[in-house]
């Protein structure tokens, strides 16, 4: 059993040495292409409209609010200045979405975003995503790039493809620091001893982002109180309680096996929904030897046995937001199909690890 077990760890290394580092510089590469195009395109919206600064810097290799969604597609997150006080209301009444309401006796004129500011005191996500796409669109036709960029027309989101191949999706967002959202107070869970005291400060203590984007738990649902509503994001937090042991290298096999692998009609499974399953895995085995280099194997078992569950129970709820599922508005005859591949290439790895060569 012992020797099976090594045998899976030495072909998952190979795998993640060869084929794993291979995709992240590829991706890495693409990255640094694609925010050349995206930082000229934002240097000139900032000259139409100082209120919205780009906030895409370089810091260790890595661009602060750049998410990969797949090779070919990204999300830039455009962090806008607060100014002016609001109250965040998350009453759990828009899964995974929150408001923002003038605090009372505050005088609207003091915000940075007064027009903006719809007349029950709610400062509209929608609103500001709006300006920003006319902006966005303008910056298009006098950037440099010009010729490899163009926008993706039919949709609210601010969306550029590049040179025919990468789409970016450009959000604006607040950053929200030293608060923790309502919905997410059930964490961490008590009986669990994984992420401990000083990971969960550390993880609160980041935030979280609130997002101007479409939200599919609201789709069809077009109330004033919708379009107003803010995503809340997690990103830096759940970067955060996936340091230490294997998984990182565990989640880096995952997204590999997926663009490889499950990238299926009707899009049924991204990287974020390997990132969540890797946090699940986190809390059903809290000890730190369970994320030692030789469990490797065992660990990406799991996850993958977790996703088979979570595809055919057609659920899979968000790490910090149970009540969000990540699933919604995916079509059923893909959730299937996605089953059945991740049933193949689990038991493809686990009956013959060799066969990572060729996956």
């Amino acid at each position: 059993m012992i020797a099976a077990q090594a045998k899976l760890v030495y072909h998952l290394n190979k795998y993640y040495n060869e084929k794993c580092q291979a995709r992240k510089a590829a991706i890495a590469k693409t990255i640094r292409e694609v925010c050349k195009v995206v930082s000229d395109v934002l240097k000139e919206v900032e000259v139409q409209e100082p209120r919205f600064i780009s906030s895409l810097n370089e810091m260790d290799n890595r661009y602060e609010g750049l998410e990969v969604i797949s090779p070919t597609e990204f999300e830039v997150v455009l962090y806008l200045n607060q100014m002016g006080v609001f109250n965040f209301v998350d009453d759990g009444s828009l899964p995974g979405c929150a408001v923002l309401k003038l605090s009372d006796g505050r005088k609207r004129s003091m915000s940075l975003w007064v027009e903006f500011i719809t007349a029950s005191g709610y400062l509209s996500a929608r609103k500001i995503r709006s300006r920003f796409q006319t902006l966005v669109a303008q910056a298009v036709d006098k950037c440099s790039y010009r010729d490899v960029v163009k926008m993706v027309a039919d949709t609210s989101e601010v969306k550029l493809r590049i040179r025919d191949r990468y789409v970016v999706q450009i959000t604006p967002a607040f950053k929200c620091t030293g608060i923790w959202p309502r919905s997410a107070a059930h964490w961490p869970l008590p009986h669990i001893p994984w992420p401990g005291p000083n990971r969960v400060a550390e993880v609160k203590a980041e935030g979280f982002n609130l997002l101007s984007k479409e939200c599919h738990s609201l789709a069809g649902k077009q109330s004033s109180a919708e379009s107003d509503a803010w995503v809340l994001q997690f990103a830096e937090a759940e970067n955060r309680l996936q340091m230490g042991g294997c998984r990182k290298k565990c989640l880096s096999i995952l997204k590999t096996l997926r663009d490889r692998h499950l990238e299926l009609p009707g899009q049924p499974l991204n990287n974020y929904h390997m990132k969540t399953l890797v946090s699940y895995e986190c809390e059903k085995h809290p000890r730190e030897a369970d994320w030692d280099e030789s469990c490797l194997g065992d660990r990406l078992n799991g996850i993958l046995l977790q996703l088979i569950s979570c595809l055919q129970c057609r659920r899979c709820p968000h790490y910090f937001l149970p009540n969000l599922d990540l699933f919604q508005g995916k079509p059923h005859s893909a959730l299937e199909n996605a089953a059945k591949q991740t049933w193949r290439l689990a038991r493809e790895i686990l009956t013959n690890p060799k066969s990572l060569e060729k996956l």
